[in-house]
Formats: C-alpha cells, structure tokens, sequence
C-alpha cells in the first residue's frame, strides 16, 4: 500500500488522534454487531432450514452479503491497525507519518480481494463489477458495510419474526381441530354426511399446507410496513391463518349446536308433540264451531276447515327416529325446521278458528248491543213506547232464531237503535194541572 501523496491538506496528530478513536469505536461497534448477527437465532434457521420461493433467494443473497462483510470487515481491521501501527512509532508524528496517516484515513487506501463466492450472488454498491479487487476509503467501507449489514438483518430478522409468531399459532390452532375433530366424530359430524365435517377436512389440510409453506418460505408471509425503512419493519401476514381460525369457531358453534341437541332433545321433542297436539285439537274445534256456524248462522260465507298436516308427523317420526340412534347431526337441523313449521301450524290452526268463528263473534255483537240500547231506552222511560217495543221484538227474534240471517238481524238492530235515538232527542209533554197545583204543596 504505497503513498502517492495525501487526499487534501495533510491531517495534525490531534485530527488523527480523532478519527483513530472514532474508527476504534466504528470497529468496536461493527464487530458487536457481526458477531450479533453470525449468532443471531433466525441466521441458524436459515441455514439448517430447506428453504423455497423467495426466501431461497433471498437467502442466497444474504448469504454472499455476510460473506462479504466480514471480508470488508477485516480489510477494515487491517487497515485501522496499520493506522494505529503508523501512529505509535513516535509519540510525535513525522510530518512523513502524518502524510501517510492522511492517506491512510481519507483517502481510499483499502484493498479488498474479490472472492468469488461473496460476490457471485450479491451485487455491492461498487456496481457488481467482477473486478478481482476494490479500492475503498475507510468511511466508505463503512457505508458498505452498513448498507451490507441492515440488508442482511433484515433477511434475518424478518424470516425469524414469521417463524416466531406462526407455526407456534398454527400449532395451536391444529391441536384445537384436533379436538374439534374428536367432539365432532363423538356426536356422528364426520365428512361426506354432514357439511361440518367437510370442513374440518379443509381446515385441517389448509393448516398442515399453510405450515409446510411458512417454514420454507417465511418471506412470503411477511407485510412491510409503509414507508418504514428500518430491518424488520412490518408484520407477518395471517391473512390465512385468521381465516380458518374464523371458520374453524363457526364449526366449533355448529358442533356446540349439536351436542345442546342431544341433551335436550327429548325435552324438544316432547315440546315439538304438544304443539302440534294443540294445533290438532285447534282445528278439531274449528270443524265443530264450522258445522254450529253453518246451522245457526244464515247466508254466510264460512271458510273450509283443513286437517293437519301429515308430512309434520311424519317429520316428528323421523326425528325421534333419529334420536333413537344417537344421528344427533342430522336431527339437529330437522329439530330447528320442524319446531318453526310446528308454531306456524298452530298459528294456523288459530288462524282458522278465528275466521270461522266470526260470524258467532258477529252476532254476540249485535246482541250485546241490542240489549245495552234496550237498557238505555228503559233508564229514558221509554220502555212502554210502543214502536221501540216492536222494533226490539223483531230484531231479537231475528237475533236468537236459527238459523240467523246476519244482515237482515244487524238491520233490524239498527232500525231499533234510530227509533230509540229519535225518542231520546224528541220534546217530552209537560204535566198538565191548575194553580192550586202549580203553587205546590203547602201553599
């Protein structure tokens, strides 16, 4: 390393004795972190792991980068110790020591050997040139160095971020299907007879694919975060993971479902008889009030009264069928259907007694309301009239005989109700007597 005269003015022996302690600390502090990195957790897994896709890459790379760092490191070391040598000959610098230490400490004095291992895969800042050699000054192979060192690290200290935080969750997410797998076996849920058990399988093949691919390609797992330039800035990406884990608890519920069928459901099954028994003897009643209707009740239109429906029975046999051999999957859903279709069997059985009723309903009506007017007429002291006597003779006759013309008798109320208002609102006569009567008694 010869001297062909300083880069700029020649340095003072305080100028050297600066940037020797300031190199001294740059080689301490490059050295900590190269041998942090050659120990660093994530640097051993890439090396023992079979890696693929853009982690193998990547890793190739990476590899040729550290490589080549310590190679720049110890060109830098052999550097900074000629310096020192340079500087400890006298304890006052030669203008001729200063000369050369100038050189030495700015000026690009560092040769470093191509290796062709180092750089076959890793281009450097120098271009990636194939020379056999490079010229650096000792701050512009610590910039090398640097850019070297955080590309490395963040190879590194992402593929070890993705090892850490997914396979430990996959793992456990793999052993709760385990268990779900188990439970669901337990209560008949298995794939091809129930769409719970298909998923299971699916789950259970996406996990073991989704860890075989996070193993050998961590960095295909990995979100960067925006705009942050710092070695492992980002997250890893769960996209997958969170998504069977969301499906997985929708199985987990299903199963639930399942297991609450079969402890409650003889309770639900004697629950699903009665209501259908209700809605049974609710249309019974409705037959019976249709046939009353149809003889008491004149010139009326009564809806026909439909009998239960036999498929609901049929159902409620294949459910306790069902029961009866422990196909807890496949009553659940029947259960849930038949307990719907029960109640809307008797709101229609309800439904039915109501319409055909309500020609009686009618009639009750207008009796309730014929003999609240005769008692209204009978407080005005109309009771004795000989029309309202009439009137309310031939409506309740039409009223309480059978059968009963509604329109005709609901005509004959009202008849009776307009001749009851009209003596209501008509002047009453005056008593008539002398004045000894008008001066009343005691006069």
């Amino acid at each position: 390393m010869g001297v062909t005269g300083p880069p700029g003015p020649v340095m003072d022996r305080d100028e050297v004795d600066r940037a020797l302690a300031r190199l001294g600390a740059e080689h301490e502090a490059i050295e900590t972190s190269l041998l942090a990195l050659q120990d660093h957790a994530g640097r051993r897994l890439l090396e023992g792991a079979e890696l693929t896709g853009t982690t193998k890459e990547r890793w190739a790379s990476t590899e040729a980068a550290i490589t080549l760092l310590w190679a720049y490191f110890d060109a830098y070391t052999d550097a900074f110790h000629a310096a020192q040598s340079i500087r400890s000959r006298r304890r006052w610098s030669s203008r001729e020591d200063l000369v050369e230490l100038t050189e030495l400490l700015r000026g690009e004095s560092v040769t470093v050997a191509g290796s062709t291992t180092a750089t076959a895969n890793m281009p450097t800042l120098t271009g990636g040139s194939s020379k056999l050699s490079h010229q650096f000054s000792l701050s512009g192979l610590v910039d090398e160095m640097n850019d070297l060192y955080a590309n490395s690290l963040d190879m590194v200290v992402t593929s070890d971020a993705v090892w850490s935080a997914l396979p430990a969750r996959i793992d456990l997410l793999a052993a709760e299907l385990q268990r779900t797998r188990q439970l669901a076996h337990s209560v008949g849920v298995r794939p091809g007879e129930h769409p719970a058990g298909d998923d299971l399988e699916r789950i259970t093949t996406t996990l073991t694919e989704l860890r075989e691919r996070v193993i050998s390609d961590p960095l295909a797992f990995w979100v960067r975060a925006q705009g942050s330039s710092a070695p492992g800035g980002g997250r890893p990406d769960t996209t997958v993971y969170d998504r069977e884990a969301r499906a997985l608890e929708d199985v987990r519920r299903e199963i639930d479902a399942v297991l609450t069928v079969r402890q409650d459901a003889e309770a639900r099954l004697v629950k699903l008889r009665d209501v259908l028994s209700r809605a049974d003897r609710t249309l019974a009643e409705a037959r019976t009030a249709r046939g009353e209707v149809l003889a008491k009740i004149a010139a009326t239109e009564v809806p026909v009264v439909g009998g239960p429906p036999t498929v609901l029975q049929e159902q409620l046999s294949t459910a306790a069928e069902y029961r009866r051999h422990a196909q807890w999957h496949r009553l659940s859903p029947l259960l849930e259907s038949l307990e719907q279709k029960a109640e809307d069997e008797l709101l229609r059985a309800r439904e039915s007694l109501t319409a055909v009723t309500q020609p009686l309903a009618v009639r009750a009506e207008l009796r309730g309301r014929l003999d609240a007017y005769k008692a209204k007429v009978a407080r005005h002291g109309l009771a004795e009239d000989p029309l309202l006597i009439e009137r309310y003779d031939a409506a309740r006759r039409m009223l309480w005989s059978a059968p009963c013309d509604l329109r005709v008798a609901e005509q004959a109320v009202l008849r009776y109700q307009h001749a009851a208002a009209e003596q209501f609102n008509a002047p009453r006569p005056q008593p008539q007597g002398g004045p000894e009567d008008q001066r009343g008694p005691g006069a």
